[in-house]
């Protein structure tokens, strides 16, 4: 028997004609429109999420057309493609096609490989889950991240049970370490207790750390060949750098907080390893701030830098990093968020301000909701997430004015994450929180033992996870349970934190450089 030539034919003139150079090892019965396609075969193994099937058209005008072929022979077909062609493309080729990239179950089979047999995607809730999204970020991931000449550790992450009780010993990469007792940690509760003790006046430039002592291991980076391009700031500032932003929607424009007490802009689009801008100051100042400073977040042209100094300097992007505003705050600022015209920070007074940069009289609200410092905050239009060392996670609705949950743990959360419908938060302890957001509540899903020392800083989107450490690492995870790694970036000293924007990645060190990779032009 012949086997026929399979062709894509006009579908009721909505589609051109070509050609097609597969042929199909056996001929398939004609269907039409009404056609229902059939059942999902039981080896798939898959969760009962994704067993529960969705009815798609297997649209067809004739038994020649290749959609004439059932609809799980056409999607199987495009599962081969790229998520980005199956988006962007088969929409524009004819209205079938573009319907595949409207079918869920055809997401969540391709998500549930990625992230592999041994995981569970997303960790959060799957209601309104944004599967497509999280197929394209995830094969961008994997693009930039995995090469042929990849020979970095992809260990999975052990899963830590939630009843490990804050003080116990937990075994970290092979090492038993007492919670506690980690000697970054300890340097930064001095660091924060004598910021707000002392004052900015008696505040010293300090680096305890050879100004070349950090240098990432040689890897695939260096060559033409890779996806990314590893460049480090020429130097900028003369103590460790705390905080990094990645700012201009893609990711054009960096800003580096450091402990020499300034701000630094960088255009990473001149020259190869970006060129500075400038030190952010206002007149008549010969520093950005007269202490340390501790954090930075902006929304559109609005740049907000906090410093221990418990003030918050507002800039102005469009106008070149133009002093914008000033805002006076009763203790150390030790984290921000912005929201339009609105910035929050979190203090070591254990408050939460909510500042109008519009307003001659910014402050807006303060929040006591824990009774401890607060270190981390998320937010958007409707919640405030804030996570404090007293061990405790808030959840404020803004629109109701009250807190509607506080979520305990056995540690303190130092970063935090938040997008759809996860909270990812990294602790003193190196272990990774998950909670889900759903329905005004707040629940603590798993924590994953990713480092072996305090993570720092921590960025998750839909199909994305990147995490820092002072445990001198920086990693790239598909953001399952448990976390696949992709990639582990060591270097000779600790990271401070980390931001990403647009595929590219930046990170603050101990040894006062900005280090950024981005894909290659």
């Amino acid at each position: 028997m012949s086997k026929p030539i399979v062709t894509l034919e006009d579908e009721e003139k909505t589609c051109p004609a070509t050609g097609a150079n597969s042929e199909i090892a056996e001929s398939s019965p004609n269907m039409n429109c009404n056609d229902l396609p059939h059942s999902i075969p039981d080896r798939l193994n898959l969760e009962p999420s994704i067993i529960a099937r969705e009815i798609s058209p297997s649209p067809s005008n004739n038994g020649t057309s290749l959609l004439s072929l059932p609809w799980e022979i056409v999607t199987q077909i495009a599962s081969h493609l790229p998520a980005q062609c199956v988006i962007n493309v088969l929409p524009q080729v004819c209205q079938a096609l573009g319907r595949i990239g409207e079918d869920h179950l055809v997401w969540q089979l391709r998500a549930h490989k990625l992230s592999g047999r041994q995981t569970s995607f997303p960790v959060g809730p799957k209601d309104d889950f944004d599967w497509s999204k999280a197929c394209l970020e995830m094969e961008q991931l994997i693009g930039l991240w995995t090469t042929q000449e990849d020979h970095t550790d992809r260990q999975e992450q052990r899963e830590v049970p939630d009843d490990l009780a804050p003080g116990a010993a937990g075994e970290v990469d092979g090492e038993v370490q007492a919670a506690g007792e980690n000697p970054a940690e300890m340097q930064m509760d001095v660091e924060l207790n004598c910021a707000a003790e002392v004052g900015d006046e008696n505040m010293a430039v300090s680096s305890q750390n050879d100004p070349q002592g950090m240098e990432a291991d040689p890897t695939t980076f260096s060559s033409s060949s890779s996806p990314l391009e590893h460049i480090v700031l020429p130097s900028g500032h003369i103590a460790d750098v705390n905080c990094v932003l990645l700012l201009g929607g893609e990711g054009a424009l960096c800003a580096s907080g450091s402990r020499d007490r300034n701000v630094n802009l960088w255009d990473l689009r001149q020259g190869s390893r970006g060129m500075l801008v400038r030190t952010l100051s206002d007149s008549g100042f010969i520093s950005t701030h007269r202490g340390w400073v501790w954090c930075l977040a902006s929304s559109g042209p609005l740049l907000a830098s906090g410093s221990l100094d418990s003030t918050i300097r507002l800039w102005d992007l469009a106008a070149g990093g133009a002093a914008r505003g000033l805002i006076r705050c009763k203790a150390a600022v030790l984290c921000l968020s912005c929201e339009g015209d609105t910035v929050l920070a979190g203090s070591h007074d254990q408050k939460i301000s909510i500042y109008d940069t519009r307003s001659a009289e910014p402050l807006v609200k303060s929040l006591r909701l824990h009774s401890d410092a607060v270190l981390c905050l998320a937010s958007d239009d409707q919640f405030i997430l804030s996570g404090s060392k007293d061990q405790t996670v808030a959840l404020y609705d803004r629109r109701a004015g009250k807190l509607l949950q506080k979520v305990k743990l056995s540690s303190y959360l130092l970063s935090m994450s938040y997008s759809g419908r996860e909270v990812w938060g990294g602790d003193n302890r190196g272990l990774v929180h998950t909670l889900s957001l759903h329905n005004n509540s707040l629940t603590p899903v798993s924590q994953f033992n990713i480092h072996s020392a305090m993570v720092t800083g921590i960025h998750y989107s839909h199909g994305t996870l990147y995490t820092c450490s002072s445990d001198r690492t920086v990693k790239v995870h598909l953001p399952s349970a448990p976390p696949k790694t992709l990639r582990t970036l060591r270097h000779q000293v600790g990271v401070n934190r980390l931001s990403v924007e647009a595929e590219t990645l930046a990170i603050a060190s101990v040894d006062m450089n900005v280090e950024v990779w981005r894909p290659r032009c």
